[in-house]
């Protein structure tokens, strides 16, 4: 099931996971957290394979989403919108990871939009997402695309953490 074709130079595709794909994504995470901000906290690359464990054995497909992202056939970028355990109307985003080689040509803008587009259509009230507040690239792109501060969280869950963000956009 495609989502959709970008234009431009190699043109970048995004479509739901295939088998293989949320084990690259959970590798990809693991590497680029370590390259970027020296996580060696294995406790994060165990988190984001529970994410992609419970996604792959228990997922909504009416409700709950991966997209992968390609370009010339290889893993640029992931995403997901998981229903959120606490919250009866809302959606967590999820894994989002843009390569660093395709950041800045609109790849993570397209997942978020996927996402939000996605969770307005089945019918979530509101999608909430947990981030860094050292992520600043990340932080721009949420609030750019109509998400608000909603909480800041005193607890580090992985070493890499400075300070952990509730981001929310209600529809």
């Amino acid at each position: 099931m495609e989502a959709g074709t970008g234009s431009g130079p190699a043109s970048i595709t995004y479509r739901s996971h295939r088998p293989g794909d949320l084990g690259m994504m959970v590798h990809r995470h693991g590497v680029i957290y370590l390259d970027e901000v020296g996580c060696e906290d294995s406790r994060f690359e165990s988190h984001m394979a529970q994410i992609a464990a419970t996604f792959l054995a228990s997922h909504d497909s009416a409700k709950e989403r991966c997209w992968i992202a390609e370009q010339n056939n290889q893993f640029i970028g992931s995403i997901m919108l998981i229903k959120d355990p606490d919250f009866e109307d809302a959606a967590n985003l999820r894994a989002f990871l843009v390569e660093p080689k395709a950041r800045c040509l609109g790849v993570g803008k397209r997942l978020v939009r996927l996402c939000i587009d996605y969770a307005r259509k089945v019918g979530y009230k509101r999608v909430r997402l947990r981030t860094d507040c050292s992520f600043t690239a990340a932080r721009s792109l949420y609030r750019r695309e109509g998400f608000t501060l909603v909480e800041t969280m005193g607890e580090k869950l992985f070493d890499f953490e400075q300070g952990g963000e509730v981001w929310e956009m209600v529809f």
